[in-house]
């Protein structure tokens, strides 16, 4: 109920911020706005399934994202790695007694190929692989003292990540608005067994089975819905998404990653038929992780299945250009706004993504 109160607060909003979204409007600005709609200059870099092709049509993308995190945080409280180490919020009992391991600092970058295809005008189909190339930076304690660093290692984990499958369905289509609902699944072709090497408290190096954060997929098979709502008005685009993942029974080492919803809404402006820039404002909601992976152990924060998940609101700026007809570099840059996390864990700094798309 509340996710269907939330996405109907967030499609009347879009309608709202722009009260002409039921007008019509002249030639000149049909054909404006169908340049930069076909052209794909006024969609955010992250917004996927918001549009449909017509019959026959392809389109083949890539996109480099890079995702960074500095810092931990609980609830919405920052803490210093001293903080951590000082053992004054492990209370659950599900971790290690002491966490003298502390996670600094992450960088994530994704390399994701798509192809989509449409069989008709009113189904299209979509495909999605992906790399994945994790590094994560740490801090060691002395066991007995919890404010003397011993050293500072990093992990790292890379390889192919889950693969997407799924189809874009058109429920509306108007001369100015779309309704597409999406049904996609995410198939566990990811790694869930990554190890590393680490420098535990006693000073010793020592290769382990590195923590959740580190793996390269979820181990299931995940549903994944979407709901895109799409109004322009003259070089105006504007837009509203609730999206999911839904994980389904656990995965092979015990344990099921947190089920996720986002809303976002954005708004696209085409400065010519060759640029357009874009806003978005999104809320995530992610639940911790539901069970155990018994080879995942340690005095550090992320080997607690409890330390996932939480509440963050991001905005994001981007600037799309066209190069030659169907051919379209897009980027977009998000930074949050807000973040309420089941910490510690590490907490989000910034995400920079740059695509291109050919349609033909």
């Amino acid at each position: 109920m509340k996710t269907r109160t939330l996405l109907a607060c967030a499609l009347a909003s879009t309608a709202l911020m722009n009260p002409a979204f039921a007008q019509d409007h002249s030639g000149h600005e049909h054909h404006s706005h169908h340049n930069h709609e076909a052209a794909g200059l006024t969609t955010p870099a992250g917004i996927m399934g918001n549009h449909m092709h017509k019959k026959g049509e392809w389109m083949l993308s890539y996109n480099a994202m890079r995702m960074g995190m500095n810092g931990n945080r609980d609830g919405r409280n920052n803490l210093s790695p001293e903080q951590i180490s000082g053992d004054v919020l492990n209370t659950t009992g599900s971790g290690p007694a002491t966490m003298r391991i502390v996670p600094l600092k992450m960088t994530m970058d994704m390399h994701m190929l798509g192809a989509m295809y449409a069989p008709t005008d009113w189904l299209t189909l979509m495909a999605m692989g992906n790399y994945v190339d994790k590094d994560m930076t740490h801090a060691t304690y002395m066991m007995g003292n919890p404010d003397r660093e011993i050293g500072r290692f990093k992990t790292h984990s890379e390889g192919f990540g889950d693969t997407k499958l799924g189809g874009l369905f058109s429920l509306y289509q108007g001369e100015n608005r779309s309704l597409i609902a999406k049904a996609g699944v995410s198939l566990p072709t990811g790694n869930i067994t990554e190890d590393g090497i680490i420098l535990n408290p006693m000073g010793v190096r020592q290769r382990i089975r590195l923590p959740y954060a580190m793996q390269l997929g979820s181990g299931t098979y995940d549903f994944e819905p979407a709901l895109t709502y799409t109004g322009h008005a003259g070089k105006i685009e504007y837009g509203a998404q609730y999206n999911a993942t839904i994980r389904i029974g656990d995965n092979d080492e015990g344990y099921t990653l947190g089920d996720k919803h986002g809303l976002t809404s954005w708004l696209g402006y085409g400065w010519s038929d060759r640029l357009g820039t874009t806003l978005r404002l999104s809320a995530e909601r992610e639940a911790d992780i539901d069970g155990r992976d018994l080879q995942i152990a340690g005095p550090v924060p992320t080997a607690d299945p409890d330390n996932y998940g939480g509440k963050r609101i991001e905005a994001g700026f981007g600037l799309n250009f066209e190069i030659a007809r169907g051919s379209v570099l897009t980027s977009e840059f998000t930074a949050p706004l807000y973040q309420d996390l089941n910490g510690p864990q590490m907490k989000r700094d910034y995400a920079l993504t740059l695509g291109y798309q050919l349609r033909f």
